[in-house]
């Protein structure tokens, strides 16, 4: 079967090849009973454009790259899902890849990004501090916004607010009564476990409480890595009488940990999350979280990018600080008689 072309939309509505063009091109200085006319050839022809020609002629692609550690992990999906929805109102598509934090991956993808002629980027990393990363984002051409991170260079950047949002958290630990909290958390050459690490210090530096170095376990954001560093704490012959899962994906693998030893939640041993999972509110007690909008931050950095694809690329780099907020549930208790 042939395939209808642009020729033949003109025919069908009686106007010149320019005229179809420039209306599905959308230029707006066609008169709007033309538009329409043309717009029902479309329809009644099922005339698909070729993306391909038009991209190399409006030098666009109308595609968005995201770059995420995980998009099983459901908070992800929740920002990755918004931000696609927000791009696609606006006429753009959104590519996904995940990096598993990997530094490999991550720069196997940057540069197949910018092969396939992305317009602009929404990504995490796995290291702020890395040369060789930093080098491969600068060199896009194309407006980068960072999720969660603050990497050197003039980016656009979406963060959140975990300093506070942990301060909150180990003051209400510290207020029942604990003295010996753990917090796990990732690697603190990125933001949210930096953060994270000020906002834990800062608590107990109000309170005039030392904190136990060995109970400040950071390297990485996975489940594993909770469930490893938990059970190594809950191990020890002092374990810690409440543990911050400091990390989106963390907190099954630190209740794996305590549900191995035989521990009961909050009887035992007092738990936080971070981010408010399926896993944090359905869970027997439910799980105090640190919890935050991830929907909120997805149109952020759709609308970030649309702004800077609008006109946008001479403004100076913004970002955007999202609050975060303290939830308290039946996980937390003053810590048992035994601890004390």
């Amino acid at each position: 079967m042939r395939r209808v072309t642009i020729k033949d939309v003109a025919k069908a509505a009686g106007v010149s090849l320019g005229t179809a063009s420039r209306v599905i091109n959308a230029n707006t200085s066609v008169d709007p009973a033309i538009r329409r006319k043309v717009q029902d050839a479309i329809a009644a022809l099922r005339y698909q454009p070729d993306a391909v020609a038009q991209s190399m002629r409006r030098r666009s692609t109308r595609t968005i790259g995201a770059i995420v550690r995980d998009i099983t992990v459901p908070a992800l999906a929740s920002f990755v899902q918004a931000a696609q929805q927000a791009l696609h109102d606006e006429g753009y598509a959104l590519l996904i890849a995940c990096s598993g934090d990997r530094r490999d991956h991550e720069l196997e993808l940057l540069r197949l990004l910018s092969q396939r002629r992305m317009d602009g980027v929404i990504m995490t990393t796995a290291a702020e501090d890395d040369a060789e990363l930093a080098a491969v984002r600068a060199a896009l051409p194309m407006p980068v916004v960072m999720l969660d991170r603050t990497p050197p260079g003039a980016f656009d950047a979406l963060l959140l607010d975990h300093r506070e949002g942990m301060r909150q958290a180990v003051e209400h630990l510290l207020r029942l009564g604990h003295r010996r909290i753990a917090l796990i958390t990732g690697a603190t050459g990125v933001h949210p476990a930096r953060a994270r690490v000020q906002g834990f210090r800062d608590a107990h530096a109000a309170a005039g409480v030392a904190i136990d170095p060995t109970c400040l376990r950071t390297g990485s954001f996975t489940d594993q890595s909770g469930f490893l560093e938990a059970s190594a704490l809950l191990g020890r012959p002092d374990p810690p009488t409440a543990i911050v899962a400091g990390g989106i994906d963390m907190l099954s693998g630190v209740l794996r940990a305590i549900q191995a030893r035989g521990f009961a939640v909050p009887r035992d041993i007092s738990v936080i999350g971070s981010a408010d999972t399926d896993l944090a509110m359905l869970a027997s007690p439910p799980v105090t979280v640190v919890r935050w909008d991830y929907a909120e931050l997805g149109r952020a950095g759709a609308r970030l990018l649309i702004d800077r694809l609008s006109g946008g690329a001479a403004l100076p780099p913004r970002q955007i600080l999202f609050p975060t907020e303290f939830i308290s549930r039946g996980s937390c208790a003053p810590p048992s008689r035994q601890h004390c």
